[in-house]
C-alpha cells in the first residue's frame, strides 16, 4: 500500500518534537568557549578579533584586503557607496537572488536593472547582461548562487569592453571557486555573508575583500562613521587617538564578540565543505527517479559551495502545487526553504519600477518550482535518511496521484 504523507493522514518521518530545521548552523564547543572568553576578556565591540578574522578570511581567499561588516546587506551597500554609485546611474543584476542584493542599488539613489538567469545553473549570464547595458549603466552585481559560480570570465570581458564596476554577491559562495579563482576575487569587489543559515556563521555579519587598497580603505571608513580610526586603535594600548569623520559614513562594523565564531568557523570551513559535498551527492542518488530537476553538476574547473540543494519540482507531473510540497514536507517534520521569489514577482518592486510576470520567463520558471531542502554540515546520516525518505514519499505520492 502507498505510504500516506502526514498531511493526508500518514505518519511522520520524524517525531514532532524532533523538527529537522533548515539551516541550523553548525556551532562546536570551540565557538561558544571562544564566545565567553571574548565576554570574560570584557572587549566584544569592534577590536582586535575582528582584525584577525579579516586577516585569516584575506589569506583563506588568497587576498590583501577583507574588512568585516555586521552584515552581507552592508558589504553589498559599502561596496556600492565604494565605486561611486549613484542618482542617475544604473546597476546590472539578477532576478534571481534575495531582496538584499537589489536594495542595496536602491539605497545610492541608483536605479536595478534586471538581467534574466540562465535556468539550467541559475545564475545571470553575460548575454542576458548584455542585452540591458545602456548609456547609464555603471556596475554589475552579479549573484552566484546556490554556490556554484556565474561563468565569470565572458561576464568580466564584457564588463572591461564597456568600462562598468563587477561586484559579486558571494552570500552562497564562500568555498566557491571558478577556474582555481576564487570566488569574490575575480571582479573589483566581494561580499560574504555569515548570517545563521551560511556555511560560515557569525549569527550575523559579512566580509568585503578587494584587491584595490583605496577601495578597501573608503569601505573600513565608510563602515564605521566615516571614522578615519576604528575603535580598537583608538582605545588600543598604543595610546589614545583622535578620530576625525571624513565621510557620512555608517553602523556597519562587526563586533569582536562576532569574530571569534568566524574565527572557530573559518578552521573548518574545509571538513564543513566535504560534509556537505556528501550529504548532496548523498540527495543527487536518492532523488534521480523523482519528478523534478536535479541540480546540474559542478562546471569543469570549477568548485561548488554547496551552499543550497535546490531541485525543481516537475510540477506537469505532480497533483499539487509547489506550496503543498512544501507543506507536505514541513509536516513530515522537515525544515524546507525557497530561494527564491523572483524580486520582480514582489509587490514593491512591481509597483515601483514597472516589472511584472513574464518579464523574466527563466527566473519565474525556477521561482515557481524551486525547493531549498536541509543543507549542512552538521547533518548527521539520519537526518539526511529522513530528507531522503520525506522527499520520496510526498513526491511519489504526488505523483501517482497526478
Amino acid at each position: 500500500m502507498q505510504d500516506l504523507p502526514a498531511v493526508e493522514g500518514g505518519k511522520p518521518v520524524r517525531d514532532s518534537g524532533n523538527f529537522l530545521v533548515f539551516g541550523a548552523p553548525d556551532f562546536s564547543e570551540a565557538e561558544m568557549e571562544a564566545v565567553v572568553d571574548c565576554m570574560r576578556r570584557r572587549w566584544v565591540g569592534t577590536g582586535p578579533k575582528v582584525h584577525e578574522f579579516e586577516q585569516a578570511f584575506a589569506a583563506y581567499k588568497g587576498i590583501d584586503n577583507a574588512i568585516a561588516v555586521n552584515s552581507c546587506t552592508a558589504a553589498l551597500h559599502l561596496s556600492m557607496k565604494a565605486i561611486d554609485i549613484g542618482k542617475g546611474d544604473e546597476v546590472i543584476t539578477t532576478p534571481m537572488t534575495f531582496c538584499a542584493t537589489v536594495n542595496a542599488i536602491i539605497h545610492t539613489g541608483a536605479t536595478p536593472v534586471l538581467a534574466d538567469c540562465d535556468r539550467d545553473s541559475m545564475n545571470i549570464t553575460a548575454e542576458s547582461i548584455a542585452q540591458k547595458i545602456t548609456p547609464r549603466t555603471k556596475a554589475i552585481l552579479v549573484v552566484h548562487f546556490a554556490g556554484r559560480s556565474c561563468d565569470m570570465d565572458p561576464i568580466l570581458k564584457l564588463a572591461r569592453q564597456h568600462g562598468l564596476a563587477v561586484v559579486e554577491d558571494c552570500a552562497h559562495a564562500v568555498e566557491t571557486r571558478y577556474h582555481e579563482r576564487n570566488a569574490g576575487t575575480l571582479g573589483d569587489i566581494g561580499c560574504f555573508s555569515f548570517y545563521v543559515t551560511k556555511n560560515i556563521t557569525t549569527g550575523e555579519g559579512g566580509m568585503v575583500v578587494t584587491r584595490d587598497r583605496s577601495l578597501a580603505d573608503k569601505i573600513k571608513i565608510l563602515a564605521l562613521h566615516g571614522m578615519s580610526n576604528d575603535a580598537w586603535s583608538r582605545f588600543s594600548d598604543a595610546g589614545y587617538r583622535h578620530y576625525q569623520v571624513v565621510h557620512a559614513g555608517f553602523k556597519y562594523n562587526m563586533m569582536d564578540i562576532q569574530a571569534v565564531m568566524g574565527i572557530e568557523q573559518l578552521s573548518r570551513v574545509e571538513s564543513s565543505w566535504r560534509n556537505r559535498e556528501a550529504v548532496w551527492t548523498r540527495y543527487m542518488q536518492a532523488f534521480k527517479d523523482l519528478p523534478c530537476r536535479l541540480p546540474k553538476p559542478p562546471e569543469a574547473g570549477t568548485r561548488h559551495a554547496y551552499h543550497l540543494f535546490t531541485p525543481l519540482l516537475d510540477i506537469e507531473q505532480l497533483s499539487v502545487s509547489r506550496d503543498q510540497v512544501l507543506h507536505a514536507l514541513t509536516k513530515e517534520n522537515i525544515g524546507v526553504g525557497v530561494h527564491y521569489i523572483p524580486i520582480h514577482m514582489h509587490p514593491f518592486y512591481q509597483e515601483n519600477y514597472g516589472w511584472k510576470r513574464g518579464d523574466f520567463p527563466n527566473a519565474e520558471f525556477i521561482g515557481e518550482r524551486t525547493v531549498s531542502l536541509p543543507l549542512s554540515g552538521h547533518l548527521t546520516d539520519q537526518d539526511v535518511d529522513d530528507v531522503c525518505t520525506a522527499f520520496t514519499k510526498v513526491l511519489r505520492y504526488y505523483g501517482m496521484k497526478a
